[in-house]
């Protein structure tokens, strides 16, 4: 196993160099296994071939996109970059034992022993080309894609934890990769996909039935989910968010309903989509004849429906109506924004046959996501939250909910992410300054940007200067914001959420908001004591 992908040994093993002298029984493996081996013959199409150097009749060991995780026998894939092009890498990866290349463009001279095949889209061609190597992983699960600005993850979480009992349910987000036999670390929201249908194939053969993922608007762009089955396509909401990237709204929201649409290959057999969002609306109008349309919300014409909610600090309840019946829900998830949340879980498990009444037994259980509304428990005499809300409206609706359940006063620590939508800035600090009592901006994750221009930035929506305190340091801002709060008060750090790490520049350090909290809550206790 290398990385998320599962390799063949003995091909990588029967690819490496080796000694002039081997032995009788060596080349008899060694031929046996090539005989066995995929070739490239196998997963290309004659049309996807723009000109070909060398021949297709060459087996292979692996699909790889990075030059650095290239192995002895691989097929390596030059993907255009938006910072680097992988045609500058192809000499490291044929170094690294490569024995064929997709590219755009052939090269005047190549390596003799390697094969060049030049497509029209790289990118595309390694999506089609991974899900045939990986036999089409995604056709033997019902696969849940959920998109969205917010709420992705904790919706992906629940379809799970709903999901999971007699069958099993894979899941690639934000947090985590659970591949059924094994759970790993994330390292994007949604991979590129050779990496998805790799892991795929791990959740089948590890027996899962469901896989449920995230899907970026950055992963329906770059073709990262082309021509993937989607059983289910959930539509949470959107706000302004990755402007830097798609420019406006309308191409933002235009990237999202390719997921719906058919663009990306096939089309759902059901789209699940929040009636409460504006969008939501717009995009069930969209959806093709051909795929069922679900609706959730708390309006009356939606499918699946909330009424007569009801807001507290440890739980919320609701009325839950569908078309074959209603029942009381207590869920332990704050805020009107998790009842949009619960909606889409139970709506995308309803299409799929389960009955609310039995699924929801299971919600009591549920311990919610790392980093989302998560309640900090020290023994302090207010409340601590650490959230991931990074945008201006993840922040408004935090902060409103919070407003109208906390009997003292709010306090806030927030900054901005360097190197990104800038615009954005002084909307999420009008919505701090609408809803905190007292907020200390500090640092988010500046990246390569300066934390004074990221700062002037978010001054521009300053209201009522008397009320921020401004600190470049976060862990600071943590223990002020901490110093600050008396009996009844509550704290939210937001923006960073589940993320155990803080970028610079030219460095990343350890950094978990959660983890922080608990040390300085406690070294101000033994203080005081």
């Amino acid at each position: 196993m290398i990385g998320y992908l599962t390799q063949d040994y003995p091909l990588i093993h029967a690819f490496s160099p080796r000694p002039l002298l081997r032995t009788r029984r060596e080349t008899q493996v060694i031929k046996r296994v090539f005989k066995m081996a995929p070739k490239l013959s196998d997963f290309f199409e004659p049309a996807e071939i723009l000109a070909l150097k060398g021949t297709l009749d060459r087996p292979i060991s692996g699909l790889v996109m990075d030059s650095r995780r290239v192995v002895p026998g691989t097929l390596f894939f030059a993907l255009p970059g938006r910072r680097a092009d992988g045609a500058s890498f192809v000499d490291e990866a044929v170094s690294r034992g490569a024995v064929a290349v997709v590219t755009s463009q052939l090269p005047a001279m190549g390596p003799t022993k390697v094969t060049f095949i030049q497509v029209a889209d790289p990118r595309a061609m390694l999506a089609r080309v991974a899900q045939r190597y990986y036999k089409f992983p995604d056709r033997q699960l019902e696969v849940v894609g959920v998109t969205g600005t917010n709420g992705k993850t904790t919706v992906t979480h629940l379809i799970k934890h709903l999901m999971d009992g007699e069958r099993r349910v894979g899941l690639i987000g934000t947090i985590n990769y659970d591949l059924g036999s094994r759970t790993v670390p994330s390292f994007r929201t949604t991979p590129e996909s050779v990496d998805i249908y790799g892991m795929m194939a791990q959740m089948r053969d590890a027996n899962c039935q469901q896989a449920v993922m995230e899907v970026s608007s950055h992963g329906i762009d770059q073709q990262r989910v082309l021509g993937l089955n989607f059983g289910v396509a959930v539509f949470t909401n959107l706000t302004r968010d990755h402007l830097d990237y798609h420019r406006t709204l309308a191409e933002y929201f235009a990237v999202k309903t390719r997921l719906f649409t058919g663009e990306l290959g096939e089309r759902p057999k059901v789209a699940v989509i929040n009636l409460d969002d504006p969008h939501g609306s717009k995009l069930a109008s969209q959806i093709p004849e051909g795929v069922k349309v679900v609706t959730f919300g708390e309006q009356t014409a939606a499918t699946v429906r909330a009424k007569e909610v009801v807001l507290n600090f440890k739980n919320t309840t609701f009325t839950l109506v569908w078309p074959e019946g209603e029942m009381e829900v207590d869920s332990p998830l704050i805020g009107r924004y998790n009842v949009s949340n619960l909606l889409a879980a139970i709506a995308t498990a309803w299409s799929l046959g389960r009955d609310p009444l039995v699924i929801l037994g299971r919600l009591a259980t549920f311990k919610g996501v790392p980093g989302r509304m998560e309640r900090i428990e020290e023994g302090q005499p207010y409340n601590v939250l650490v959230d991931y809300a990074h945008t201006d409206d993840a922040l408004q609706n935090a902060l409103a909910m919070l407003r109208v359940i906390t009997p003292g006063r709010l306090h806030v620590v927030f900054g901005c992410g360097g190197k990104r939508d800038r615009a954005k800035r002084p909307m999420m600090m009008a919505a701090v300054q609408k809803y905190a009592d007292y907020t200390f901006a500090t640092a988010d994750n500046p990246r390569g940007e300066a934390l004074a221009q990221i700062f002037d930035d978010m001054k521009t929506g300053v209201t009522a200067p008397d009320r921020i305190t401004w600190i470049d340091d976060r862990r600071r801002a943590i223990s002020l914001a901490l110093d600050a709060c008396k009996p009844g008060d509550c704290l939210l750090v937001a923006g960073k959420g589940h993320e155990s790490y803080q970028e610079f520049a030219d460095t990343v350090i350890p950094f978990d908001d959660r983890q922080v909290v608990r040390e300085l809550i406690g070294i101000k206790t033994l203080k005081s004591g």
